[in-house]
């Protein structure tokens, strides 16, 4: 090993990363460098079916990796078991049928005239069809190959897998991840020190926010503290007052008093959504492939070391910052609150235990623990309640290929079709994922 500074006798740290192919591992690797100071990390290994893709990402990163004076090894890999084998951690970002299936989510949706989406709507539950089985496939070889390491799902739909593997696979740690709550946390942070002209420290703010995965309510910010929500609220206010177009009508805010995740623009503007959506192509998922594209080109690029300014066009904004801050504290029993989808466990009154909620947690060497939290009110509770119904129906149809299961799941979603066509809208979805898809059609 590369470590000569790690102390005799010390474990080994290894990290396994499955979908190591995907255009956003260079992010994450710069994450590791960040910690490499107190995350010392041995191996990080990059589990990828695409073995070309693979080997442009992984040869970019090993780049990457030398120029930084790396400290930690890289191992590609396209066998699941010794990835996984032994890990500490194992993070899952993959895609099942890669962008390809994305498309085909959002056509879906659009041939019926519904949102076509990859984590809500019938493109979201086509994609959970696909990647559930996948992710408890992965499950079962941490129970079998590293029991004690950490599941770190980051797989779409983030929160919806994560309630899969809790309710299949309940014997291994596991967290579900998502960009959204720390990219809204550092746009307001950005906007107040602007608008306030003040410093503001990242690591001195927390954010509260309760809901579901990409469907998730904000309603508290606190600097050491002192919450400065009504301060918040206002500047949010004002910025949409000033856009011609903005992302909530203002009389929607003052009303909830809170800030909607912006998926919820789906559930509240569905008409001026599907108008945008009449305007394809592009979809996002074409988008994202011409993204793509030029990004594993820029990869190739002999002298490149560094990452392509293109990467913001992918998204996933601080995505290596979510996923190493999260590794960092629980490796080094930080007790940091980080924004984390989990069973709440009787975190929030009234509400089922084992629902998997996405909300404000401490991370430390025991784990991830939810913060009590008082539940939502009615506005929004209501349509949470809906949406895990369609979760939980859900997870049910992919593990069994229960065709019943989906069809309700379907009747449950607030964006899912009129009850006469359900039928019509779910052979369709099956009949095009029926390659991934084969309990369905035993």
């Amino acid at each position: 090993m590369c470590q000569e500074w790690r102390k005799l006798g010390d474990p080994m740290l290894k990290v396994a990363v499955l979908g190591g192919g995907s255009t956003y591992t260079p992010e994450l690797i710069q994450g590791f460098f960040q910690h490499q100071g107190d995350f010392p990390l041995d191996e990080l290994w990059l589990m990828d079916v695409d073995q070309e893709r693979l080997t442009i990402v992984g040869n970019f990163i090993k780049k990457i990796a030398s120029a930084h004076g790396a400290h930690f090894d890289i191992i590609l890999s396209n066998e699941q078991k010794p990835t996984i084998e032994n890990a500490n951690y194992v993070i899952t970002q993959l895609r099942v049928g890669q962008m390809e299936t994305r498309q085909a989510d959002e056509y879906l949706g659009k041939r019926h005239g519904l949102i076509g989406q990859e984590t809500t709507g019938v493109g979201g539950m086509a994609n959970a069809l696909r990647a559930i089985p996948v992710v408890l496939d992965i499950a079962r070889d941490i129970q079998d190959y590293a029991p004690e390491a950490l599941l770190v799902n980051f797989t779409n739909p983030a929160g919806l897998v994560t309630e899969a593997v809790t309710r299949y696979a309940p014997e291994i740690q596991t967290v579900g991840v998502c960009n959204v709550a720390v990219t809204i946390k550092m746009e307001i942070i950005d906007y107040l020190k602007k608008h306030l002209n003040c410093s503001i420290d990242p690591e001195h703010v927390q954010i509260d926010c309760l809901g579901l995965n990409h469907l998730t309510w904000f309603y508290g910010l606190k600097i050491d503290g002192k919450d400065y929500w009504p301060e918040v609220m206002r500047a949010i206010i004002h910025k949409f007052s000033a856009e011609e177009d903005p992302l909530f009508d203002i009389q929607t805010l003052n009303n909830l008093k809170m800030f909607p995740n912006y998926y919820l623009q789906y559930y509240y503007y569905t008409d001026k959504m599907l108008a945008l959506q009449e305007q394809w192509p592009p979809s996002r998922a074409e988008e994202v492939t011409k993204i793509e594209t030029d990004l594993l080109r820029q990869f190739q690029e002999k002298s490149r070391t560094e990452l392509p300014k293109d990467m913001t066009k992918r998204g996933g904004s601080y995505y290596s910052t979510v996923a190493t801050k999260l590794l960092n504290a629980h490796f080094n029993d930080l007790h940091q609150i980080q924004v984390l989808n989990v069973p709440h466990n009787g975190a929030v009154p009234g509400w089922n235990k084992d629902w998997v909620l996405e909300m404000p947690c401490e991370v430390s060497a025991l784990g991830v623990q939810p913060l009590p939290t008082s539940p939502l009110p009615p506005v929004c509770e209501g349509l949470l309640a809906q949406v895990k119904a369609y979760e939980i129906l859900t997870v049910e149809a992919a593990v069994k290929g229960d065709y019943q299961a989906a069809y309700q799941a379907l009747l449950a979603h607030p964006l899912g079709p009129p009850a006469d066509r359900i039928q019509t809208v779910l052979d369709d979805m099956l009949k095009t994922n029926r390659n991934y898809l084969p309990k369905f059609f035993d």
